[in-house]
């Protein structure tokens, strides 16, 4: 599937923004199933330093400074992206996920291994008793791991409402999962805490999903919206030590992604992989306008 996504961020500032620094993830990744063709980005005003680079984790990030003053900044990323439908899980569902607990349990000495940075606690997603309590139901004896994630994933689209305007970027994922509400930043940040609490390695993953107009109506320029999910590694059920694989979930549409999902980052947490964030020196008041579009190519 070939899909073409353009993401426009308006910011407006009363009064104008004397300099300001910026750093963005709005560039697709280059997956097994995800080939990016295309990409530019347009920023206004003209930035007076700009450079791109790549993070820990494969990311690409943009930086770009305004040193003039300004009282509006526009943004606009424009992708083509071909995907293709993602490997099948496997039929054994990976380890168990008391073995895949053991295997990233915390030993003095050991060899690192690199998923074992998303067991800890992150900034948006910290360890707390109420993350292993909702998960502990799910996760029974000797399940595979893939097979527990699932039902966890579940069991959180089925309980969790989702309601735009009850929680905002800085909603602890605790409180988001005692109000039983949130949004898909919501969604995958409680999958996530769930899934450390019981030791197994879970990131952040942000990106877009395409989506379908009603029957009979046009679709809508910049009626799409960012989307979040969760990517959960599992060695192989045969031997927990060898090496495994990551494999996506979507608490908040209670589906595997498949070719119409496209990857942008995956990090620790939202705050790794955060669209654009910035430092400003002066104004004040500012407001926001996010329009995306995603759309197939025939």
């Amino acid at each position: 599937m070939r899909l073409r996504i353009q993401h426009e961020t308006v910011y407006a500032y009363v009064p104008a923004v004397d300099t300001a620094q910026h750093i963005v993830h709005l560039k697709p990744r280059n997956t097994a199933c995800q080939k990016l063709l295309q990409h530019r980005m347009r920023i206004t005003p003209q930035p007076s330093a700009s450079s791109e680079r790549m993070d820990a984790w494969g990311n690409t990030r943009s930086f770009f400074s305004l040193q003039a003053a300004h009282d509006e900044l526009r943004v606009v990323a424009e992708s083509l992206v071909d995907t293709s439908p993602p490997a099948p899980l496997p039929e054994d569902g990976g380890a168990a996920w008391e073995a895949v607990r053991e295997r990233f349990r915390f030993r003095a000495g050991s060899v690192w291994d690199r998923a074992a940075e998303f067991v800890f606690a992150s900034e948006y997603v910290p360890q707390h008793e109420d993350f292993a309590a909702y998960a502990r139901p799910v996760f029974q004896p000797g399940m595979p791991v893939l097979q527990a994630a699932d039902a966890l994933m579940r069991r959180i689209h089925d309980d969790f409402l989702y309601e735009s305007d009850s929680t905002d970027v800085g909603t602890p994922a605790v409180e988001a999962l005692a109000q039983r509400r949130g949004v898909c930043q919501d969604f995958a940040h409680i999958m996530i805490g769930c899934l450390r609490a019981q030791g197994i390695p879970a990131r952040y993953v942000s990106g877009y999903l395409l989506t379908v107009p009603p029957p009979g109506q046009a679709r809508l320029v910049g009626s799409d919206a960012s989307h979040a999910w969760v990517s959960v590694y599992a060695p192989p059920g045969h031997d927990v030590q060898e090496p495994g694989a990551w494999w996506d979930f979507d608490p908040t549409n209670r589906r595997r992604p498949g070719e119409d999902y496209v990857t942008i980052a995956h990090g620790r947490d939202f705050g790794d992989v955060s669209p654009m964030r910035g430092l400003l020196h002066g104004g004040g008041e500012h407001t926001l306008d996010v329009g995306v579009t995603v759309e197939p190519i025939e």
